[in-house]
C-alpha cells in the first residue's frame, strides 16, 4: 500500500494521479475489447463459443449457450442449495425488493401557464439484459441487486449472462442459478466477458438483443459497455470495486483493515482501497492490521495484488482536505468513521453510497440492506448514481392542450418560432385557427 502525506511536496499531484488511475479508460483493453466487438457482431454465436473457449476454459456448442427454460420454471431449489442460502436470499431480495418499490417513479400531470395538460408516464423496459459476474466467486448478491430490481420495475423479459463455471454441475454454479431464478430471471445464458456484452447488444443467432444493459463487471465488461453505448442502452460504468474509508482518531484501525481487505478481495487487480485519515496513529494501525488479518484470508494472493498497485494510505491535515480527496476520487463505497460523521455526510457529493458510523461495514450494502450494489467506479460517480429501479423504467412525456390552451400559447409560439426562422412551425399550430 502506498503511503501519501499532506506534508509532502506532491501530495496534491500524487493524489490527483492516483485518482486518475481507472481502468475505466485503458486504452490497451479498450484496443481487446473492439476487437471482440467486432468478432460478435460478425460472426454471432461462433464468436461467442471461440471466446468462451479462450477465456472461460470451456468448450460449448451453440445449444449450450442457452441454459434450458426447464430450469426456470422448477419450482423447487436443487438439492445442492441449502436451506440457510435459501432464507439469505429470501431475507436480502425481500429489502431489495421494498426499497425499489418505493423508489419506483409514478405517472403525473400539471396544467402549465396556458392551460395544457402535461405530464409524464413511466413503462417497464420491455427487454432487459443483465451482466452477472463470475470467474472465482458466484455472485449470488449481484443476482438479487439487479435481477430482482427489474421485476419489481415489471420488465417482462430479463434475460441473464455469466461465464460459464467449468467445475460447476451443467456449467453454472447451483446457487446463483437458483439466486436468477428467485429473482426472477426469463433467460439465463452461458456467456461472459465483453462478449456477453455484445452478444446482448448486439444480437446473435441464440441471443436476442435487449434494449438496455444492467449489471457491473471488470475492466473489459465495462468497457464494451461504454462502447456499445447508443447501441444500446446502460446503466452505469460499474468497473471493478472501490473502497474509500475517512477516518480520524476515534476509529477502530480493525474496522478499517477488514473493510479495505474485504474490497480487494475480487481478483481483477484492479480494485482501489484507499484509507484517508487525520492520524498517523490509525494509519499505522491500519497497516498492521491489513497485514495481520490477510494472513487469515483464503483469497490473500488477489488481495495483495490490489494492495500493491492501487492501495493508498493518505494523511491529511483536517476533514475538509478529506472530503475534497474523496470528493475528487468519487469512490464507488464511502465509509465515513469519524466524530460527527453526519456532518461530513453532507459534504460528500460524488460516492456512490455512503457508510456511515463503525457498524455499517461495506458488506451489508453488498448483499443486504436495500439499495442495490450495484455503483459508478472510477471516477464515473461524479456523473453517476448508483442503479435504481427507475433506470428500469421509461419515461414518456405526455401532451394534450385544449383549443384554448393552444391560442394562449400562440403569442410565444410565433415569437420563438420567428427568431428561429423556422415558419412552419409556427404554421403547424396556426392552420388550427384558420378560417
Amino acid at each position: 500500500m502506498k503511503i501519501l502525506r499532506y506534508n509532502q511536496p506532491d501530495f496534491a499531484e500524487a493524489v490527483a494521479a492516483a485518482c486518475a488511475a481507472s481502468s475505466l479508460f485503458d486504452p490497451t483493453i479498450e484496443e481487446r475489447v473492439r476487437e471482440v466487438i467486432a468478432a460478435v457482431q460478425q460472426d454471432g454465436d461462433a464468436a461467442l463459443l471461440t471466446f468462451t473457449e479462450r477465456f472461460d476454459g470451456v468448450k460449448l456448442t451453440a445449444a449450450q449457450l442457452a441454459t434450458p427454460r426447464a430450469w426456470l420454471t422448477v419450482t423447487e431449489p436443487t438439492p445442492t442449495v441449502d436451506t440457510v442460502l435459501r432464507k439469505a436470499v429470501a431475507t436480502a431480495q425481500k429489502n431489495v425488493a421494498a426499497f425499489a418499490k418505493r423508489a419506483m417513479s409514478k405517472n403525473w400531470q400539471m396544467r402549465n401557464a396556458q392551460g395544457g395538460r402535461v405530464g409524464e408516464k413511466f413503462d417497464p423496459i420491455q427487454r432487459v439484459g443483465v451482466y452477472i459476474p463470475g470467474g472465482a466467486a458466484a455472485l449470488v448478491s449481484t443476482a438479487i441487486m439487479t435481477v430482482a430490481i427489474a421485476m419489481v420495475a415489471g420488465c417482462p423479459e430479463i434475460v441473464a449472462c455469466t461465464p460459464p463455471n467449468k467445475g460447476a454441475q451443467n456449467l453454472i454454479n447451483p446457487n446463483l442459478l437458483y439466486a436468477l431464478r428467485k429473482a426472477g430471471a426469463t433467460e439465463i445464458y452461458r456467456v461472459g466477458g465483453a462478449q456477453a456484452i455484445a452478444a446482448m447488444a448486439l444480437g446473435t443467432q441464440t441471443i436476442q438483443r435487449v434494449q438496455k444493459i444492467f449489471g457491473p463487471g471488470n475492466a473489459y465488461v465495462t468497457t464494451a459497455k461504454r462502447l456499445l453505448f447508443g447501441r444500446v442502452g446502460v446503466d452505469l460504468l460499474a468497473g471493478p470495486s472501490e473502497l474509500l474509508v475517512i477516518a480520524d482518531d476515534s476509529a477502530d484501525a480493525r474496522f478499517i483493515a477488514a473493510d479495505m481487505l474485504a474490497q480487494a478481495e475480487h481478483g481483477s487487480g484492479h480494485e482501489r482501497v484507499w484509507l484517508v485519515t487525520t492520524s498517523e496513529k490509525i494509519l499505522e494501525a491500519t497497516q498492521r492490521e491489513i497485514q495481520q488479518q490477510r494472513r487469515t484470508l483464503s483469497r490473500s494472493e488477489f488481495i495483495g495484488r490490489a494492495l500493491d498497485v492501487n492501495g493508498i494510505g493518505a494523511l491529511v491535515k483536517d476533514m475538509k482536505q478529506a472530503v475534497d480527496v474523496a470528493n475528487r476520487f468519487a469512490p464507488e463505497h464511502c465509509e465515513v468513521m469519524t466524530k460527527n460523521a453526519a456532518k461530513l455526510v453532507r459534504a460528500i457529493k460524488t460516492a456512490g453510497a455512503i457508510f456511515v458510523g463503525p457498524w455499517s461495514p461495506t458488506v451489508v450494502g453488498d448483499y443486504l440492506a436495500g439499495p442495490s450494489h450495484e455503483l459508478p467506479t472510477g471516477g464515473a460517480g461524479a456523473m453517476f448514481a448508483g442503479l435504481t429501479v427507475d433506470q428500469f423504467q421509461r419515461r414518456t412525456s405526455v401532451v394534450e392542450l385544449s383549443q384554448s390552451a393552444l391560442r394562449k400559447s400562440m403569442p410565444a409560439l410565433e415569437t420563438i418560432g420567428k427568431v428561429e426562422g423556422l415558419d412552419a412551425h409556427v404554421a403547424s399550430a396556426r392552420v388550427r385557427f384558420a378560417k
